[in-house]
C-alpha cells in the first residue's frame, strides 16, 4: 500500500491548477458516438480543449478522475491509469505516476486523451507539444467542482447523460443523508487527521465542506485562520487535546495504520471526549482523499457517526 505523507497529500489537494471552462458545445447534426449516450456529440469542447471524435485510449493520472470515468460509463475507453488509481479494482493500473508524470512514458500508451489533476513539471505543455489532448481536473474545493468535472468528463468521453445521472444521484443521496440531522443547541466538534504527524484540513477545504454538511465544527480552523497553510495546517498534540473534539476522524488508517486504539494510546488523549465516548471514527483513506462519486460514502460515514450522539 502506497504510504501517502500528509504533506504530499495536502499539497496535492491545495495545488493551483488550470481553471476548467464552460460545458460542451453540441451540434444537433452530429451522430451519437457508438456506445455513448444519446446526447453525445462531437466535436466536443470543454474550455480550450476540443476533441473531434470520442476518445478510445484514455490515460488517467488522477485516482479521482479514474473513479469518475468508470462511474459515468467510460471505463472501457480507459486503457491506462496511474499507480495510485486502485478503484474500481478492474481499472487498468500501470506504473505511471501522477505525482511525477513522465511525458515519454505517457506517450508510450498512445493516448487520445490524458486526464490529470495538476500540471506538475509543466506536463501539460509537454503533452501538448506531442499533440496529445489533455484535460486538467484540479482538486475540488466544493461539491459543485465535483459535479462540473463529472459533466466535463461526460462531454469529452461521449457520456453526457450518464454523467448527469451520476450527479443527480449524488445530489439526491446527499440531500437524503442531511435532511434528518438532529437540531442541536451547540455544534459538535471534530478533528480530521490526515496522518499521525497531525496534519488536518480546515473548513475552507473540500473535506471540510463535507463535514459542514453534517453540521460539525472544525477545531483546525483557528490553526489556519489566515489561510497561509492552504487549509491544511499541522496541529500539535496540545492544541488537539485542549480543543477536546467530540469526534476524531482518521483518514490515515491504511497509509499509517492508525486506529481508535492507537489514538487512545497517545499521551494525553485518553481524556479527550472523542476517545472517552468511543467516537474515534476510522475512515477509508482513499474515499476521504478523493472528490468523486464516493464522496457520498464519506458523508454517510460522518452522518452515521453524528447520528449516534443524542441531540
Amino acid at each position: 500500500m502506497f504510504r501517502r505523507t500528509p504533506r504530499l497529500f495536502a499539497a496535492t489537494l491545495a495545488v493551483a491548477a488550470l481553471a476548467l471552462g464552460a460545458c460542451a458545445e453540441k451540434s444537433s447534426d452530429d451522430a451519437p458516438a457508438p456506445g455513448g449516450s444519446s446526447a453525445a456529440a462531437f466535436p466536443a469542447t470543454v474550455g480550450k480543449l476540443t476533441l473531434d471524435k470520442r476518445p478510445e485510449k484514455i490515460v488517467s493520472l488522477s485516482p479521482t478522475a479514474t473513479e469518475m470515468l468508470f462511474a459515468i460509463g467510460a471505463g472501457k475507453q480507459v486503457t491506462a491509469v496511474d499507480d495510485q488509481s486502485n478503484y474500481p479494482p478492474d481499472a487498468p493500473k500501470t506504473d505511471l505516476s501522477g505525482f511525477q508524470p513522465n511525458a515519454e512514458a505517457i506517450a508510450g500508451k498512445s493516448p487520445d486523451l490524458v486526464v490529470l489533476s495538476n500540471d506538475t513539471n509543466k506536463i501539460v505543455d509537454q503533452l501538448t507539444t506531442l499533440k496529445i489532448p489533455v484535460l486538467v481536473t484540479p482538486a475540488a474545493t466544493t461539491l459543485e467542482d465535483s459535479y462540473r468535472q463529472l459533466a466535463d468528463l461526460g462531454t469529452l468521453t461521449g457520456h453526457p447523460d450518464e454523467a448527469a445521472d451520476v450527479v443527480t444521484r449524488m445530489k439526491d443521496d446527499i440531500a437524503k443523508l442531511t435532511k434528518d440531522l438532529p437540531q442541536r443547541s451547540a455544534k459538535l466538534t471534530y478533528y480530521h487527521e490526515l496522518g499521525p504527524e497531525l496534519y488536518s484540513a480546515t473548513s475552507r477545504t473540500f473535506i471540510g465542506s463535507i463535514y459542514a454538511l453534517a453540521g460539525l465544527e472544525n477545531i483546525a480552523d483557528a490553526a489556519d485562520a489566515d489561510g497561509k497553510n492552504g487549509g491544511y495546517p499541522q496541529l500539535s498534540q496540545e492544541i488537539i487535546v485542549k480543543a477536546n473534539p467530540d469526534f476524531v476522524f482518521l483518514a490515515d488508517t491504511k497509509c499509517c495504520k492508525q486506529s481508535p486504539e492507537t489514538v487512545k494510546a497517545r499521551s494525553g488523549w485518553a481524556g479527550v471526549t472523542a476517545v472517552k465516548n468511543n467516537q474515534v471514527v476510522a475512515l477509508d483513506d482513499d474515499i476521504a482523499s478523493r472528490w468523486g462519486p464516493r464522496v457520498v460514502d464519506l458523508l454517510r460515514a460522518v452522518v452515521d457517526a453524528v447520528a449516534k450522539v443524542p441531540a
